[in-house]
């Protein structure tokens, strides 16, 4: 999702004027919020920062992909989409791993932890 968060981004005032308006926001808006959900979320899901907050837009932007801006289209024209919203949900729900940096902040912390407790 990266690149096509890179893509957009490097070409913001071409796209901005040929992106179409959807849920009643203007173009500018909607390519910058799929800028920052593509682009800046997908870094954070990267290193595993934040990675439950930082897939809510992506879950957003990628609803709105397959169900709003490709309604019409046949399955195979939503079925990419679809697949990333899928995994998506699938962080939603698992969380990060053990060795994103949401772990390891937590571990390094959080007083609470796992870490040094007996079983």
């Amino acid at each position: 999702m990266l690149t096509h968060g890179w893509a957009k981004l490097s070409n913001f005032s071409e796209m901005s004027q040929g992106f179409p308006a959807m849920l009643g926001m203007s173009p500018t808006l909607g390519l910058s919020l799929i800028i920052f959900a593509e682009f800046f979320c997908s870094i954070a899901l990267i290193f595993g920062f934040l990675t439950r907050l930082a897939v809510i837009p992506l879950i957003i932007g990628m609803s709105v992909a397959a169900f709003v801006a490709h309604a019409g289209a046949p399955f195979n024209g939503r079925e990419l989409p679809l697949l990333y919203l899928a995994m998506y949900v699938v962080l939603l729900l698992t969380g990060p791993g053990k060795i994103a940096l949401d772990t390891l902040i937590y571990n390094r912390f959080c007083p609470h932890s796992k870490k040094g407790k007996e079983a």
